[in-house]
């Protein structure tokens, strides 16, 4: 997996956290800065955490899987990418305000983060060195989840759906192409 790869992943991944602190911001009056902070670091913690968890789980059932990992890969990005896109089509209002306290931040981090454990679980099969991804996750998120709140802060919700729908269809066309590639296609 290259470089540009790894990159486009972690935007993809960030984009669920850059969609709620976009709303985190809309729903700030002021001190977006210090907020802004806390919640990009809880965002990007654990969006590089999770794909540590799922790499480890994922090694220990390598070996038991590996003639299809290519396939589950694939099925994996996939189910994840449209998922982002069916939620970012929703019209539900989210009930989102500018708390930033540790069970608020916890339970929004780990929600937006469960792709991320798949995608771990992705890399342990395609044997990816895990370190450098987890650091482009970890900071790319904690970018975009950052300027999401001042984002948010400024333009509102114009932003939150589209943001979703791309990241959704950037893991849909990794895992095509990892199969692809597999499949000696491409």
């Amino acid at each position: 997996m290259g470089f540009l790869e790894v990159v486009l992943i972690s935007v993809s991944l960030a984009m669920d956290a850059f969609a709620v602190a976009v709303c985190k911001g809309m729903a700030m009056k002021r001190g977006t800065t210090r907020k802004g902070v806390i919640i990009a670091l809880y965002f990007g913690t654990f969006q590089a955490l999770m794909p540590f968890i799922g790499y480890t789980l994922g090694l220990r059932f390598e070996k038991a899987i590996n003639s299809i990992d290519h396939w589950i890969a694939f099925a994996l990005l996939g189910i994840i990418g449209i998922n982002m896109i069916k939620e970012s089509l929703k019209n539900d209002d989210e009930d989102v305000n500018d708390d930033v306290s540790f069970k608020t931040m916890f339970i929004l981090a780990l929600a937006t983060s469960i792709d991320a454990l798949a995608v771990g679980v992705t890399f342990a099969f395609l044997r990816v060195y895990i370190f450098i991804p987890l650091i482009c996750i970890g900071l790319i998120t904690f970018v975009m989840s950052f300027l999401g709140v001042k984002i948010g802060n400024k333009f509102g919700e114009k932003l939150k759906n589209k943001s979703e729908i791309l990241g959704g269809i950037i893991l849909i066309l990794m895992g095509i192409k990892i199969l692809l590639d597999h499949l000696k296609i491409i």
